[in-house]
């Protein structure tokens, strides 16, 4: 009864006998498939941005359109939208968001600001109350509003500009077929030279 030792030797001399082009067959097989697979994952990353942009346009939920996306991009090869070196604006910028954050600031700028020409008055005329004419009561009111009022913030871009990073490998169609690809190339040049060398020590 033969080992095990002797079951591997015999796989092992079969296998180098195997025809290298049915393995590289296989391998185009399993890379046209790597192609078509990164090809999907890129073109459902773009139809989840463009819902994306669809929400903050609509003032949808755009939280759960960014959420959707980004749960996708870094899950899955070919996918990436992150800034890079040579980008100077993040990939993902939300107009529409950031046009909304703007006008909120400015209401509540100008809700802060509603009373305090009136205060202004009242302070500077408690300061200097017998001037009639407001000569020294207009700089006064000046000075009041600039130091008391409340002004514009900038609008993080944290809440409007995002990137994501997808993986270089992810454990799907394309990440396995790209490995499967990857081996079947190996194995085939193996194989090949295997085969060279044996036509070579048999002249």
């Amino acid at each position: 009864m033969p080992t095990f030792k002797h079951r591997i030797g015999r796989i092992w001399r079969s296998f180098l006998k195997l025809n290298p082009l049915y393995f590289l067959i296989v391998t185009m097989l399993l890379g046209a498939v790597c192609v078509v697979a990164l090809r999907s994952n890129n073109e459902h990353m773009q139809s989840l941005r463009t819902a994306l942009y669809q929400a903050d346009k609509n003032n949808g939920n755009v939280q759960l359109a960014l959420n959707n996306l980004q749960a996708y991009v870094i899950a899955h090869m070919n996918t990436d939208l992150s800034t890079g070196t040579g980008s100077v604006y993040p990939p993902i910028q939300l107009q529409y968001t950031y046009e909304r954050l703007l006008q909120a600031e400015e209401q509540q700028v100008a809700a802060s600001n509603s009373g305090l020409y009136t205060a202004a008055q009242a302070y500077c005329q408690k300061l200097d109350p017998v001037d009639f004419s407001g000569h020294n009561r207009v700089p006064c009111i000046e000075q009041y509003v600039t130091s008391h009022g409340a002004k514009m913030s900038p609008v993080p871009t944290a809440l409007y500009e995002f990137d994501f990073i997808s993986p270089s490998w992810s454990p799907d169609l394309a990440g396995w077929s790209l490995l499967l690809t990857l081996l079947g190339f190996v194995v085939t040049a193996f194989l090949f030279v295997v085969r060279l060398g044996g036509k070579l020590l048999g002249q």
